[in-house]
């Protein structure tokens, strides 16, 4: 039952491709103007913006939608669909509310969901998947990803995408992406008018695995009447205290840093004037409205030890700092229900340039011990950038089959410990 979706998905993947080459790597009526390129910022757009009270509505209550089209800023498309405004969770256990985009196949059939979660990796609004899928900005990242979700939707599936990180651009926090794109599955099921057991996948790679991975975790407790029969997690970071020294001094990926310090402030209200030194102040406002395509590679040599000031000597010497990396560890908000596919790179001898191999590994032995069905996959050979189409490429094969019912082939039984994931110490 696979094998003719992932033809279908690959055609149409290299179509797209070359037509994007030049960018990259049923709605209803609405008060509020249809947005496309030209648009305001999702920070300056009135739809995103709620200020009613949120305490008695239910998470996943669509709160406002209107049409959008499926777009980048020089290309349109025929396929059309719908923005939601949707009351969600945050990591702290509060309302708050965030918009999913929800787009429906060309050619009808039975509702199958795929909650689809871009790596926007963002700390600027531009980078919204409700932004960037509707024309308003592109880059290569978000142009690809954009192939895959067409992939999807010829293969027949409603794809919903989640703005999962939030009003304030939380990047890499756990839970609350989670619920995110739980509550953004529950908002398009009301919208789209579906009941609570249409089928549904979820699916991520990089940035895009922490709502895909937590959302898997906290489902059974927090959203346990959605149906979801299959989860795909590619590239994740499992555990930041190990990611972070492996890109310390990177060329690569060393922009990061700034960027982690600048989401666990806008969540955990980090008093960064106590250990930020004058350069960490500094990269932390320059990268403070960027996309990771943006930040990543700009800061090339950048230390964490650069960024703090004495008496510290890297940033995980800053107890506030590592008890916000320990709150969000993989594997610690709850086993998943679902069948998983976890598959990460691994091109030197700890990962694949900024996952660290060993920690998924580990969390899928952690899964197995816990009687969780998992299929892992590694990319010898493959930096982060490499695994992605050979994961996006095997993703969706493997929802199709859980879609249809296809008995699963974990092996469970040959994955190896892994790294520990316990916590680290508070210094």
């Amino acid at each position: 039952m696979a094998r003719v979706p992932r033809l279908v998905f690959l055609r149409v993947l290299v179509i797209l491709g070359l037509a994007l080459g030049s960018v990259v790597f049923a709605a209803a009526p609405s008060a509020i103007a249809a947005p496309g390129p030209g648009s305001p910022l999702p920070s300056a757009d009135p739809f995103y913006r709620y200020t009613g009270p949120l305490e008695n509505l239910e998470p996943g209550t669509v709160l406002r939608s209107r049409p959008m089209t499926f777009r980048t800023p020089t290309l349109d498309t025929p396929i059309t669909g719908t923005q939601v405004l949707y009351r969600t969770t945050d990591q702290a256990g509060d309302g708050a509310v965030t918009v999913a985009t929800v787009l429906r196949p060309l050619t009808p059939g039975p509702t199958k969901l795929v909650s689809y979660h871009m790596a926007y990796d963002a700390l600027g609004s531009k980078c919204d998947p409700s932004y960037t899928l509707s024309g308003g900005y592109a880059n290569s990242l978000n142009t690809a990803e954009q192939g895959v979700i067409t992939g999807y939707l010829a293969a027949g599936y409603t794809v919903v995408a989640p703005d999962y990180e939030g009003e304030d651009l939380e990047w890499t926090i756990g839970r609350q992406s989670g619920y995110a794109a739980l509550d953004g599955v529950r908002a398009a099921q009301s919208f789209l008018r579906v009941p609570d057991s249409t089928p549904v996948g979820l699916v991520g790679y990089s940035g895009g695995s922490v709502p895909t991975q937590w959302g898997a975790e906290v489902a059974p407790r927090y959203a346990p009447e959605l149906n979801i029969v299959g989860t795909a997690a590619g590239g994740l970071p499992v555990d930041l205290s190990h990611n972070l020294p492996y890109i310390d001094g990177s060329d690569q990926w060393a922009g990061v840093i700034p960027a982690l310090v600048v989401a666990y402030q806008r969540t955990y209200d980090l008093d960064v004037d106590s250990f930020l030194s004058t350069r960490g102040k500094q990269t932390s406002q320059q990268v403070s409205d960027e996309c990771i395509v943006e930040f990543a590679g700009n800061y090339p040599g950048l230390t964490s030890a650069d960024m703090v000031k004495p008496p510290y000597s890297g940033l995980l010497d800053v107890p506030e700092v590592v008890r916000a990396v320990n709150d969000n560890i993989m594997g610690t908000a709850g086993t998943p229900r679902s069948p998983l596919f976890l598959a990460v790179g691994n091109s030197d001898a700890i990962g694949d340039t900024i996952m660290v191999t060993g920690d998924v590994v580990g969390l899928a032995h952690e899964y197995c011990t816990r009687g969780v069905d998992v299929t892992y996959a590694q990319y010898d050979g493959h930096t982060h950038g490499q695994a992605f189409p050979v994961f996006e490429a095997q993703a969706l094969p493997y929802l199709t089959e859980r879609f249809n019912g296809v008995p699963t082939r974990s092996n469970c039984a040959t994955i190896p410990q892994g790294n520990s994931l316990a916590p680290m110490a508070v210094p």
